[in-house]
């Protein structure tokens, strides 16, 4: 062996971050020899704990750790999540949904969008919502697994995520390490002990007087970040000139409305407002900038627009958007909101802890760390938070909304440049381009530059290859195959009590 393994990795912090740590730790390193994995939390100290909305990466994750998916819905009593609809983004009264998966069928070895810009032109009216089997199924409240028994079908193509209750998730990620051997130390961090010469992290002092010493240690200690900016000193950058909303107040509510697969984002006159429906419940909150409303205003909005009773008291939370400067310092890793925070606008804040486990994996260092793990984790930690930033102020920027200064604001954004030359890009030419394989697909960023009203100068030549009449006949097909497949999938509901994945009595009111 090339170097002194670790032996102790310690995680600060429970909630969805520190047990997706730890849970993964388990399953992949867990068989190491001596070993330890350790959890240190407090029930002292609350966890923001309102995100319940996920992206597909996710069910790669849960596939690694071998979750059954059945029992995992049971037990967070989570829903499917077929897409994201954004409602009065552009100008209100309009809507499109942001779905997973694919549009249409590539022809010509040229992206379908392509054809049905053709279509567009030669008079056709269909939405290019009406080419993905997601975004259909999702308005049907429809849903089916993907299945690749036949190639041909829509449900090949299907991309699908969770609506989850995030404390239930962070339990049942307990119950799983705890049973792989992790340790899980009740107790509030009062003191942290650093090496004199090397400033590495050593132990944690606990209020109980008990000291917890590690090798290893994972900051997931939430806003607070105990460790990366509290001890270490890692500057946090910030990027509210991008993202101005800085504040957020949630509260759950009772079943009622619509019983879609979606999580739906309604654009208020300062920020917007999430609606994530579980099986129990349905989650709610208004993201919102301060300098452009007060919290009793966005409080106040927030109860006015709900579907049901409230079922707790309305929870402000405070953030800035940015991230920290560097991600990895001598020995301590920040994961979820300990190294970085951008608005749950497209759900990707468990993503984002979920990729920063997957680069750990690939560059765990030795006891004697080489500087060069450290620093390409930090450069591929600081590249996620680009893409997506970049992607959530397209969101913003891209708009016709002039109805508040809010909305003023963002509409007169100066894009990043990445983002400016995607915007560039699609305005000339309609191309839309994924660079070095980030998280977000051509799919993603086709459907929020159209659904935001981002106009395309024009489409593939290779389009033209397809005389007029055949463009029309194949998007028409198309459209046809992928409403008969949606007319003939069980309701969610069905699905759920179909596959065991309901709870008793399914899709019933909190208790």
């Amino acid at each position: 062996m090339i170097g002194e393994p670790i032996r102790r990795i310690v995680v600060v912090g429970g909630g969805t971050a520190g047990w997706m740590c730890a849970a993964a730790l388990t399953k992949i390193m867990g068989d190491f020899p001596g070993l330890t994995i350790e959890l240190v939390e407090s029930d002292a100290i609350g966890t923001v704990g309102v995100g319940e909305a996920t992206i597909p990466q996710i069910t790669v994750f849960n596939r690694m750790l071998g979750l059954d998916e059945a029992e995992f819905m049971r037990a967070t009593h989570a829903t499917y999540k077929l897409g994201i609809e954004f409602v009065d983004w552009t100008r209100p009264g309009h809507r499109y949904i942001h779905p997973f998966g694919h549009y249409g069928v590539d022809m010509l070895g040229v992206e379908f969008h392509h054809h049905w810009l053709k279509a567009r032109s030669l008079g056709d009216t269909s939405e290019l919502d009406d080419y993905s089997i997601a975004a259909m199924a999702a308005r049907a409240g429809k849903y089916a697994a993907p299945s690749n028994a036949n190639p041909n079908s829509p449900l090949a193509r299907l991309g699908y995520a969770f609506q989850f209750d995030a404390g239930r998730y962070a339990k049942f990620l307990r119950a799983y390490a705890e049973q792989r051997g992790a340790r899980r130390t009740e107790g509030k961090v009062v003191r942290v002990e650093q090496d004199g010469e090397s400033g590495d992290v050593t132990a944690l002092a606990l209020e109980s007087g008990t000291r917890v010493e590690g090798d290893l240690f994972l900051d997931c200690s939430g806003f607070r970040a105990l460790l990366i900016g509290q001890t270490l000193g890692v500057d946090f950058v910030d990027w509210s000139d991008w993202l101005p909303c800085d504040r957020a107040v949630a509260v759950p509510c009772a079943l009622g409305g619509d019983r879609q697969p979606l999580t739906r984002s309604t654009a208020r006159k300062a920020g917007w407002q999430w609606r994530i429906p579980l099986q129990h419940r349905i989650g709610n909150g208004h993201v919102y900038c301060s300098a452009h409303m007060s919290e009793d205003e966005a409080t106040a909005i927030l109860l006015a627009n709900l579907d049901g009773e409230p079922l707790a008291d309305p929870n402000p939370i405070r953030f800035q958007a940015g991230y920290r400067a560097r991600a990895w310092e001598k020995n301590v890793i920040a994961l979820g909101l300990a190294g970085g925070f951008l608005e749950p606008l497209e759900s990707t804040a468990i993503h984002l802890v979920q990729s920063g486990i997957a680069r750990l994996m690939t560059l765990f260092p030795s006891a004697r760390r080489d500087a060069r793990l450290a620093e390409r984790y930090n450069r591929l930690a600081l590249r996620d938070y680009l893409d997506i930033r970049d992607f959530l102020v397209l969101h913003y920027t891209a708009t016709e909304r002039d109805d508040s200064p809010f909305w003023d604001y963002c509409r007169h954004l100066d894009p990043p440049g990445g983002l400016a030359e995607k915007l560039a890009m699609f305005r000339a030419n309609g191309r839309v381009f994924r660079e070095h394989n980030e998280l977000f697909t051509e799919t993603s960023w086709l459907s929020v530059m159209v659904g935001q009203g981002v106009t395309p100068g024009g489409y593939h030549p290779a389009a033209d290859l397809v005389d007029d009449a055949e463009t029309l006949r194949r998007v028409g097909h198309i459209r046809e195959v992928i409403a008969t497949t949606v007319a003939h999938m069980p309701t969610q509901e069905d699905y759920l009590h179909r596959t065991r994945a309901a709870i008793m009595p399914a899709m019933s009111p909190a208790r």
